[in-house]
């Protein structure tokens, strides 16, 4: 079976017609004829994408490498548009249509009576286009279009509501510290190109090895490998991509933009770019250790520090975004120990129950019309019930509980940084464990305090006012599902309409089954029973991504290690959990989470109190937002005053002005000479002669 170029062009380009349609011809089709048009593009390229995994993992078929375009040719070197399409992209693709197309007929509900609907549903479509041909393609300038479109779209996607500042700084910033990451990504495709002297995947994965131990000179006396100097320029962009420590500062203001954006964002598509790119460079980063203790470092410090942010956060959107922080750092940290198939596989499994997430907070705003803040709601399970079971689904999935898709995911990284620290003994590798194991409690504890929060205990909302300023999602201070401007106490929160929980309980059905029956042919090569798809070799078996993930030394290959020692089967596996210490620090959050806020609500607010200090770092959020706001911009700007106090003062001042001033100065004073009187021009004709005189005799002599 071969996979069809024809039917490539058409995942790509579907979406990118809809867009069309719903941008440039919104006020002909209307309402529906955008809306219609824009799903059925993606629906389409989901079909077409599930049909080539199909391919690919029952049907036989090779994978997919060919030109489809050229841009130029000068010399050796030339510009395409081409697919690479294995089973890692493939998995990408369905990952990213299914979950762009449930956020398509979410915002059907949640967009209902917003006056940029049109304009809403054509920036989805092209963010969905522009992030099929970033993971599509086979070469490094398609790569880096697609990278450049999905930070573009998410930059008009953020700011959707442009007449509200807060969104207006939100997507600057998201767009400026993106700028920073992807100067270092541009220079690592720069160094690709010089070093290897093409941009086509293939080609530079099949000379990788030639770059073993090659150095080059930076600076004087200092030596880098190449490999590393890279490597390390490549993560720089999947650091603000997929915001890493220090370029996170963007993601959690993104929640200014509506929510089934911010599903769109953090769960399957833009900040996943990074992690996808990285497993994609898997030959090249394989070549330095020291690239991969970098990543590890930046990784496990984004797991732990950002999850304990989301401890103090109030706005449900963003307890759930710093979530989304926190695990992408696990992924990044499975990067840093060669555990790459196990990144790609729990950002697959993150991607359905954080979008789960992510459009149940929104199903919560609706019902709560329009309030974020989780002090003004509990008790909403019995008036929000199918928000609140997928809410649990997604909560248990993403705090590992065993069995379900984000215990296979989480477990498996968690076991891998393990098998790294034992093996490793670099500092780096014990502490990127510690990070992700305590990540664990904090994880299960931020996540439950939501639940509990939002659906349980005391009914807070019916004191609490609509309208003053808490509700971050209302369009241009309109509320776009109502017109509620009163108190919350004359509208009974209420469940969501069905293009609102449809969704949700599709998203939760994989959240609770994929990783049952997908973890074992994805990550340890065997069947969801657990018996061996081939014959069984530590680091050499076949597995879904077998030729996607290449390793130089088998060895290194930290999932096979961890799929050797522990993988028996999915029960097997889970009920192995049970024994681990992840398991019991998430029972731990969970426990502490009841005792706050469930059991004994106000102790809530003594620990506040006792461990003030702590929170306030935290509210700080360590005081990143100061070191970029008030370091790095205010820094800039005052640089630039200072510039203009010189370019005014010196260069205008001085230089041009005061030069100018010197001649005039001049001019005036030789014009006082010209007095039109014969008496005065015989005078200084005859001090003029006597200082001649002077000088003529002084050095005659």
């Amino acid at each position: 079976m071969i996979i069809s170029k024809t039917h490539l062009l058409l995942i790509v380009l579907a979406p990118l017609l809809g867009s069309i349609i719903a941008g440039l011809f919104g006020r002909q089709v209307g309402r529906k004829g955008a809306q219609y048009a824009t799903i059925l593009g993606v629906a389409v390229s989901c079909a077409l994408s599930v049909n080539v995994l199909y391919q690919l993992v029952a049907g036989g078929a090779s994978p997919f490498n060919q030109n489809v375009y050229t841009f130029f040719e000068v010399g050796n070197y030339a510009a395409h548009v081409g697919f690479m399409v294995d089973r890692l992209t493939a998995m990408m693709m369905v990952v990213v249509t299914f979950v762009s197309l449930l956020v398509h007929v979410y915002s059907i509900g949640y967009m209902a009576d917003d006056p940029g609907y049109q304009r809403f549903f054509s920036y989805i479509s092209l963010f969905t286009f522009s992030m099929l041909m970033l993971v599509m393609s086979n070469n490094f300038l398609q790569l880096f279009f697609g990278w450049e479109a999905v930070g573009l779209v998410s930059y008009l996607l953020i700011g959707f509501w442009f007449k509200r500042p807060s969104a207006v700084f939100a997507n600057m910033k998201a767009f400026l510290v993106n700028r920073v990451g992807d100067f270092g990504f541009l220079l690592g495709i720069a160094g690709v190109l010089l070093w290897f002297g093409t941009l086509d995947y293939a080609t530079v994965f099949a000379n990788a090895p030639l770059l073993q131990g090659q150095e080059v000179q930076i600076f004087a006396g200092h030596s880098w490998q190449i490999a590393t100097i890279i490597c390390i320029c490549l993560f720089i962009g999947a650091m603000g991509k997929s915001a890493q420590v220090p370029l996170h500062v963007w993601l959690p203001d993104s929640m200014e933009g509506p929510t089934p954006i911010s599903a769109l964002i953090h769960a399957a598509t833009m900040v996943t770019a990074g992690i996808f790119m990285v497993a994609r460079m898997s030959p090249l980063f394989e070549l330095s250790e020291t690239a991969l203790n970098f990543v590890l470092f930046i990784g496990a410090t984004t797991a732990f520090f950002m999850g304990l942010i989301g401890i103090v956060q109030n706005d449900i959107k963003r307890v759930v975004a710093y979530s989304t922080l926190s695990q992408l750092g696990y992924m990044t940290v499975a990067l840093g120990v060669s555990a790459y198939s196990g990144a790609v596989y729990h950002l697959m499994t993150h991607a359905f129950f954080k979008a789960l997430l992510f459009l149940a907070a929104g199903s919560v705003i609706i019902g709560m019309h329009h309030e974020q803040d989780m002090r003004k709601m509990g008790g909403l399970r019995k008036y929000m019930p199918v928000t609140y079971w997928t809410s649990v689904i997604g909560t248990l999935a993403l705090v590992g509980t065993p069995f379900f898709s984000g215990f296979y995911s989480k477990d498996t990284i968690i076991e891998a940084a393990a098998h790294n620290a034992h093996h490793s003994h670099h500092w780096i590798a014990t502490y990127a464990y510690w990070a992700v194991l305590g990540g664990v409690i904090v994880t299960s504890f931020y996540s439950f305090r939501l639940l509990f929060m939002t659906f349980h205990g005391k009914e807070r909302f019916r004191d609490a006012h609509a309208g003053h300023g808490h509700g971050h999602d209302a369009a241009h201070g309109d509320h776009a599902h109502g017109d509620d401007h009163g108190h919350h106490g004359t509208h009974e929160p209420h469940e969501s309409p069905w293009v609102v929980t449809v969704p949700l309980v599709l998203l939760a059905i994989p959240s609770v089954l994929i990783g049952f029956f997908t973890a074992g042919p994805m990550l340890f090569g065997t069947d969801w029973k657990g018996h061996h798809l081939e014959a069984f070799v530590p680091g050499q078996q076949v597995t879904f991504f077998t030729g996607a993930i290449d390793f130089a030394d088998p060895a290194r290959d930290t999932i096979a290690q961890v799929g050797a020692e522990f993988w028996h089967g999915p029960v097997e596996y889970a009920m192995h959990g049970m024994t681990m210490p992840a398991f019991w620090l998430t029972v731990a959050g969970f426990l502490l989470a009841a005792a706050l806020y469930l059991w004994k609500p106000e102790l809530a607010a003594s620990a506040r109190r006792i461990f003030r200090p702590v929170v306030r770092v935290l509210e700080e959020k360590f005081g990143f937002d100061h070191l970029w706001i008030k370091g790095f911009a205010g820094g800039g700007v005052i640089l630039g005053r200072i510039s203009r106090w010189i370019d005014t003062n010196l260069i205008d001042g001085v230089v041009v002005n005061g030069s100018a001033r010197l001649v005039d100065l001049g001019a005036a004073l030789l014009r006082r000479t010209q007095s039109g009187y014969l008496y005065h021009y015989a005078f200084a004709m005859i001090i003029g002669l006597i200082a001649l005189l002077a000088v003529i005799i002084r050095f005659w002599r």
